[in-house]
């Protein structure tokens, strides 16, 4: 990550408006930034770290006034003991950025198993990691994380979930349905398919999980191994050589017999009109994929031919 940040930089890293932060940097003097040699005023690392520290500090009721008169390590001992406390997931959130900013794997491991022990596995993936995630994915697009910086997070998160599957043993199920989860071809965003696989087992259900990238073709000849009930999958990007109706469309011919859900950003930017074919749902969130695993009105075989 760049060492040197614009003001826009730090509103997006912290979610305090540039006009504020331009308010209390004039007012209370709580930045001062350096300015290089054409007279461009830039913030540092620290800055990040400090304004950061602040956000927190303001969201947990501490007045500006207040915070401005602190010198910098009573600042950091406030926010460490907020962090400390676990009150609120979202707190953990900016906790989460100034690990990556620092590589600090330990650091990471620390926060996340403090979370799953404080708000509950699920609480920690869905308020605090995917939350986090977004906000990595916003850093990347304007520049602000390099691929190695999402790729380090990205795994790290993705072995806590798999640690959080390997550690479930449910009641088993006297009638137990079989998923199948993939991404197809040319789709490696899989942190959110592993999440749906943690949800699945815990329900006691069986899964399947093929990964990432997987050929249509290869899909059916597992199928016709171990045929599944459900089908779950998403859908990031646009597909190369097809469009996404027309994979709707076959992936449903071809799997009649099963329950085909999916998700994925295609279904939801508005670039692309698409008509679900009878047997497939979509899914938003993983809060509407959990109430449809919840629900005595999804029915398994309600799409078996007569």
């Amino acid at each position: 990550m760049s060492s040197q940040y614009a003001i826009k930089d730090l509103e997006r890293l912290s979610g305090i408006k540039a006009h504020t932060l331009r308010i209390w940097e004039q007012r209370y003097g709580i930045l001062k930034p350096e300015r290089t040699d054409t007279n461009i005023r830039y913030y540092t690392a620290d800055d990040l770290k400090r304004i950061l520290n602040i956000s927190l500090l303001n969201n947990n009721g501490f007045k500006i006034s207040k915070i401005a008169k602190l010198p910098d390590e009573e600042i950091i001992r406030h926010a460490q003991s907020i962090l400390n406390n676990y009150s609120k997931e979202s707190d953990q959130i900016d906790n989460l950025v100034l690990c990556m900013m620092e590589m600090n794997e330990a650091k990471f491991e620390k926060i996340i198993s403090n979370c799953i022990i404080h708000f509950g596995f699920e609480n920690t993936i869905e308020k605090i990691v995917f939350p986090f995630m977004r906000q990595i994915g916003n850093m990347w697009q304007v520049g602000l994380v390099n691929p190695a910086q999402e790729h380090f997070i990205s795994h790290l998160v993705r072995q806590k979930i798999i640690v959080g599957i390997d550690g479930l043993f449910p009641e088993p199920l006297t009638n137990p349905k079989t998923f199948l989860l993939y991404l197809p071809s040319n789709e490696l965003h899989e942190l959110g398919l592993l999440y749906c696989h943690f949800l699945i087992k815990s329900k006691g259900h069986k899964c399947l999980y093929l990964g990432q990238s997987v050929p249509f073709d290869d899909i059916v000849s597992v199928s016709d191994v171990a045929p599944a009930d459900v089908i779950v999958t998403t859908f990031t990007n646009r597909m190369e050589g097809i469009g996404t109706q027309e994979y709707l469309n076959n992936l449903s011919k071809s799997f009649a017999n099963s329950q085909i859900m999916v998700s994925g950003r295609v279904f939801f930017d508005g670039n692309e009109q698409i008509e679900l074919p009878k047997n497939v749902i979509l899914f938003e969130s993983h809060e509407q994929f959990k109430n449809v695993l919840h629900s005595v009105n999804f029915a398994f075989n309600a799409y078996k031919p007569n």
